[in-house]
Parts: structure tokens; C-alpha cells; sequence
């Protein structure tokens, strides 16, 4: 098993929830909105005045052969709204109660 943890602008909020649909992960944590900065060129999404933005974030466990494919599709999207923002963070789960 594998965490995944992935960022995104909440305009891309349908696509990833389609995504986990179409892929039947079931198993996820649904953080709606977080703040942040992307470390490459994004513009901080802060939900300020300044910067209205709002990030959201899901932390998904997901089963090994499923996480490419995931991964594969999180790229598909950054690709497609490469301006609005989309990352995927992936971590071993060793142990779960």
C-alpha cells in the first residue's frame, strides 16, 4: 500500500474526484481547503485578499498496482490546466490499526 497525497487548485476539485471514482479508490481524506505555494512557478494560493486562491488536498491510500495509473492521471490534468496547479506526493504505508 501506498500513500498518496495530492494538491491541487479547488477549480480541478471534479477532476480528481472522477479520477478516484473512475479508479475505485475509496480509501481518502478530503482536506478542502489548505494554503500554500508551489516550489516551481506557481503563484501562492493563500485565500487572501491578495492571493484569493484556495488549494485543496487528498490523502489517499492506494493500493501498489493502482498508483502509476493515478499518478498518470494527476499528470494528464497538470498538462491540460498546467496554470491552475496539481502535484502528487507518494510514501510507503507500513504499518495501518
Amino acid at each position: 500500500m501506498k500513500a498518496v497525497m495530492i494538491t491541487f487548485n479547488q477549480a480541478l476539485t471534479e477532476k480528481v474526484d472522477y479520477a478516484l471514482t473512475n479508479l475505485k479508490i475509496k480509501g481518502y481524506t478530503k482536506f478542502p481547503e489548505v494554503t500554500g505555494c508551489g516550489t516551481n512557478s506557481g503563484e501562492p494560493h493563500l485565500g487572501t485578499h491578495t492571493w484569493p486562491e484556495i488549494n485543496s488536498a487528498i490523502l489517499a491510500i492506494v493500493e501498489d498496482e493502482k498508483v502509476e495509473h493515478l499518478l498518470g492521471v494527476v499528470k494528464k490534468i497538470d498538462a491540460i490546466n498546467d496554470e491552475v496547479g496539481i502535484r502528487a506526493f507518494v510514501w510507503d504505508i507500513l504499518q495501518t490499526v
